[in-house]
């Protein structure tokens, strides 16, 4: 993990909470859907497989999540069960896994249209904690008229969670700078050795077909989502696979699959580098304390990379004896830049300590919160999670003679971002070693006979670049481009122009016009 760009374990939930959005069914007519009457058992007998149909019709059991919750009113509305899903849908009567839920139901019943289902991206983040945590900032129109269901996708949070390394070794995998270190291998080996009856049913294509379950058992006849990041890959994923059950699908920070993965490494390289270039020479030119990286802003981009870069001969000790790397301080940096301007203060906070008194601990803080490693040095499941995910979800590896154009490429146009680990930066993770991945090459999602899928790119956007969504919006056979105008990772939480869009959209059945821009807040 020493290079990759920012996927943010530990900032996705504080800044993608505040995102959540809310979709309704299907259709691009301003009227709610018709309440389906049917019981349930009817309505899912059209879209359960037989040897599927007891999952479909299985009742959802909500209870309160947690004793503790009673003593705290905004969690006490929160409702907890578990989903049962077959490991293998190959065979449906084997194993099965135990999804993990959370739902706050709608808060005008007789208003209320359906549930919609959220995804916070990664791949690994915990929609349940999504809904948990964050549902109070979603009151209004928005939490009036849907119930908000979250899910812990298979992998992560409380289903089946892959924990591979320990805490100690994930703390030297995360911090090494030793380019023969072989992360891909240390990884994939220890994966192997704890999960390897879990790893080949993480698979994206896996979790879209629990969502069609999830769906079934709520009762609805089409799945309504919202997916940030990670989450536009598993709702373009469902659409393609279930495209006649799609609702309003809304997609924000859009994922791309229809390149090569050396392809993508490159993009998004660009796109960091074009975030950390204007971070840097704001730095250097705006008003107030003097800025670390100096007052040239023609300088200060390379200064930062320099300084970062040094800290593989020239790491820096903290006061509790943990050593901040050059893996860590580009941790700590790109995933503070992921958040674009606004974040801009925090990361400014800890590089001025950090370059004038070789103080550590600011930017171990970032680093541990873009691990996922808490206080009590334990990482999350995320850490773990995105590489078994993502590698379920690659096509083969690059070859040598694909790997070595595709790296001058990346050194001539993403220098200061890569060159601290190039190989790490272009496979991001590298899955060159895991032992299980798709065979599917990379191809357009096209989803024919879906409803409108409504695709959010920011032009900007340091982490799933402005390209990924225009791409995927063009693919889709009936896929609706908004873009939003400005820097940061998702456009939902930094455009009131979005929301709106984004709301009239879920609520009333309007997709904004072909072409529509939003400015930032």
């Amino acid at each position: 993990m020493t290079s990759r760009l920012p996927r943010s374990p530990g900032r996705a939930l504080p800044a993608l909470a505040a995102a959540l959005a809310l979709a309704l069914p299907s259709g691009c007519t301003g009227a709610a859907r018709p309440a389906d009457r049917r019981p349930l058992d009817e309505r899912v007998a059209a879209t359960a497989a037989p040897a599927l149909r007891a999952f479909y019709d299985q009742r959802i059991d909500w209870r309160r999540c947690s004793d503790e919750d009673d003593a705290d009113p905004d969690a006490a509305v929160v409702r907890c069960a578990t989903l049962k899903v077959p490991l293998d849908y190959a065979d449906p009567g084997g194993r099965t896994v135990d999804v993990a839920l959370a739902m706050v139901p709608a808060a005008d019943r007789k208003q209320r249209i359906g549930a919609l289902l959220l995804n916070p991206g990664g791949p690994g983040n915990s929609g349940v904690d999504m809904v948990r945590w964050g549902w109070k900032g979603y009151q209004g129109p928005l939490h009036d008229r849907y119930d908000l269901v979250g899910f812990d996708p298979r992998g992560a949070g409380d289903t089946t969670p892959v924990h591979c390394l320990d805490d100690r070794t994930r703390d030297q995998w995360d911090a090494t700078d030793d380019p023969a270190y072989d992360h891909g291998r240390t990884l994939a080996e220890a994966c192997r050795a704890r999960h390897a009856d879990l790893l080949p049913h993480l698979g994206t294509r896996d979790t879209a077909r629990d969502l069609d379950v999830l769906r079934g058992a709520l009762g609805e006849r089409r799945l309504d989502f919202l997916g940030f990041s990670y989450g536009t890959h598993l709702g373009a994923r469902y659409a393609e696979e279930f495209p006649e059950r799609t609702g309003r699908l809304v997609l924000d920070g859009a994922v791309d699959h229809s390149v090569p993965a050396t392809r993508l490494g490159i993009e998004q390289a660009v796109a960091a580098e074009a975030g950390l270039r204007a971070f840097a020479a704001a730095c250097a030119t705006e008003d107030g304390p003097a800025c670390p990286l100096g007052a040239d802003p023609a300088a200060a981009p390379q200064r930062l990379a320099g300084f970062l870069d040094g800290l593989r001969e020239r790491p820096l000790r903290a006061a509790d004896g943990r050593t901040l790397t050059a893996a860590l301080g580009w941790d700590a940096a790109l995933d503070v830049l992921a958040d674009g301007h606004r974040s801009w203060p925090r990361l400014r906070e800890a590089l001025e300590p950090a370059v004038t008194r070789s103080e550590a601990e600011g930017l171990l803080a970032l680093a541990d919160g873009a691990d996922g490693r808490g206080e009590d040095g334990h990482y999350r499941t995320p850490a773990d999670a995105y590489a078994a995910i993502s590698c379920a979800d690659g096509p083969p590896p690059p070859t040598e003679a694909e790997l070595r154009p595709a790296l001058a490429e990346l050194a001539a146009r993403a220098p200061l971002t890569s060159g601290h680990d190039p190989v790490g930066t272009l496979l991001d993770p590298d899955c060159r070693a895991w032992p299980f991945r798709s065979p599917e090459p990379p191809q357009p999602v096209r989803a024919p006979g879906s409803a409108p899928v409504l695709v959010i790119g920011s032009t900007k956007d340091p982490v799933t670049p402005y390209v990924w969504a225009q791409r995927l919006a063009a693919g889709l056979e009936h896929g609706v481009l908004l873009t939003r105008d400005g820097d940061g990772h998702t456009g939902y939480d930094k455009s009131g122009c979005v929301r709106d869009a984004v709301t009239a959209y879920l609520v009333d059945g309007r997709l904004p016009a072909a072409g529509t821009h939003c400015p930032s807040d």
